[in-house]
Parts: structure tokens; sequence; C-alpha cells
């Protein structure tokens, strides 16, 4: 299976064949695989080198002239570093472009902490008007993006090496808990003793967590708006609500929104993902996802304690 970023390359590279409006804006960061996009396109494929402030500038600039910008790098280096032009050359001159990140919360623990965004989303939450896409399958990548690539609103997509084993329909053909649109999380598996949301590439450990319990598991690639609808629904009309919130980034991130949704109704919420502490001790993927307790046996162990409780 390809990663997210190769789809995320070769699709682009094939808009930008299709679409004369969209550009492409990089600091570096994935440079060689769209080389052949931009000898075809050298107008509208700008690499402007590890300069990230520079980065978002351009894109908003180009969006101001009636472009499409897409605007790509790591995610440390995309929302957290020049989160400063991201809410005033976007934000603040009101125009769309879409955002899309690789490396999310620790995909290259060898680049240490400097190439790691768990806080991407956070930040974001602190602006308006922003869609966000969390996909968790290359294919679901493809299908976010090119419906983001439809519109003209400010979007965000966080891709990552993490995904599943499996791509589900997301987006506008996806069905839902009940809403319409890209916004609606999915319903995978139905119970009556919780609600489990998993987030993206966080899915099939959420599956493997809750196998035997009787909760129902959500299933969300567009986190913002947040499907508040959809997860009333899910937890039905009965006297309170129990809901974890598994995000392969902050934890917590998308507990507010969870409260919110649920206000008129007893509930708790757990919002379970990367912790504050930083792990220096780098080491591979896989453990860092262990080390905080994002793997089937560390999410089982919590979900089923806070059930319990």
């Amino acid at each position: 299976m390809d990663t997210m970023r190769d789809r995320f390359i070769a699709i682009t590279s094939q808009l930008l064949a299709e679409e004369p409006r969209l550009a492409v804006v990089l600091a570096d960061i994935s440079a060689d695989g769209f080389a052949p996009a931009r000898r075809a396109h050298p107008d509208r494929v700008i690499n402007v080198g590890i300069r990230e402030q520079l980065l978002i500038g351009a894109g908003a600039g180009m969006a101001l002239t009636g472009m499409q910008p897409i605007v790509h790098t790591f995610a440390s280096f995309l929302v957290e570093r020049p989160f400063e032009q991201v809410k005033l050359d976007f934000g603040h001159q009101g125009v769309g472009g879409i955002l899309v990140s690789a490396g999310g919360s620790y995909d290259w623990p060898a680049g240490g902490f400097t190439h790691m965004a768990p806080g991407d989303l956070a930040l974001l939450d602190t602006l308006e008007g922003w869609t966000v896409h969390v996909p968790g399958h290359p294919d679901e990548a493809e299908a976010l993006l090119r419906e983001a690539v439809d519109g003209d609103d400010r979007v965000y997509v966080r891709l990552s090496l993490q995904a599943n084993r499996q791509a589900r329909p997301v987006g506008r053909s996806a069905g839902s808990t009940g809403s319409t649109g890209a916004t609606g999380f999915s319903l995978v598996r139905e119970g009556r003793g919780g609600t489990v949301v998993a987030v993206g590439p966080m899915l099939d450990n959420v599956l493997a967590a809750t196998e035997g319990l009787d909760v129902s598991v959500l299933y969300a690639t567009t986190v913002r708006p947040f499907d508040g609808a959809g997860l009333r629904r899910a937890v039905g009309a009965g006297p309170g609500a129990d809901v974890v919130i598994v995000e392969p980034y902050l934890a917590g991130t998308s507990t507010t929104a969870a409260n919110e949704a649920l206000m008129e109704l007893p509930h708790r919420v757990l919002g379970l993902g990367v912790g504050r502490a930083e792990l220096r001790r780098y080491g591979q993927m896989e453990e860092h996802l262990r080390a905080h307790g994002l793997d089937a046996r560390g999410l089982r162990e919590r979900i089923t304690g806070f059930l319990r409780d």
C-alpha cells in the first residue's frame, strides 16, 4: 500500500493538469516528488525553501489573486512555526486554501521533537472557519483532498504514516450517524454500553481494543466541524452517556466539542491521544503508540477502566 503522502503527491500532480487555478507551494519537503509536476507547471509549483512563514504568505497571496493554493510541509512547520501567518494571511484576509501536512504527531521519531506536532489541531481550534480532515487510509486521503479542491474553503488535511488496513467511505459519499455532507461520523459498530469515537488512523486499534465490548464505535475523518448531532444520535436517549474520543494528536483536543454537543444530557467524556510529556528517547513510531497508550492493549485498559467507573 502506498502512503498517504505518496497518494497526495500523485493526485495533486494530476489535479494540477486538470485545474488551471490550482497551485502548490512547498518548503523543500516533498519537492522531489513534485519535480515532474514542477517541470510541467513551473508557474504553479513553487518551492520557497525552508521559509515556512513565506510558505504560508505566498499561498495566501496566491489565494488573494483568485488561485487555489495547496500548501504543504511537515505539520510542525505548516501549523506551529508559521501560526501567525496562518491566522492572519488566511484567516484575517478571509481567503481559502488547503494546508496538507505530513509527519503527524511522531511519524519520524528520529527527526526529534522539532518534527513532531501533536498540538497542531489544538492550535487550529483557536481559529474560526477551518475544516479539518484526518484520513485513516490513502484512499480516504485522496477522496478528502479531491473534495477540498472542489471548494474554496480553508481546509487542513492531516496525513500520516499510520494507516488502517481498510479504507472506508468518507466525505460526501459516506453514510453517517445521521448528518449529511462531509462532517458526519460513520457508525462502524453498534453497542449499548458507551460510545467510542475513533479518529482517522486510530480506528484499527480501537476496533481491536473494543472487541467483545458492548460499545458503539464511530469513525471520524472530518473532525472540524465536529459532528455533534451525530454524536448525540449515537449515544441515544438514555439517562446519560459515556463517550471516549481516541485521537492521533493531543489528548483531549475534541473533548470541549463533545461536551458542548452533549450539554443537555448527563455525560462523561474521556479524551485519549498523545500526552503532553515529551518522550526524549525517540525510538520508533510503534513505541510512541505504546508509550501514549494508543496501541490496542493500552486503549482497552483505559476504555474498560473508564466504563467501569
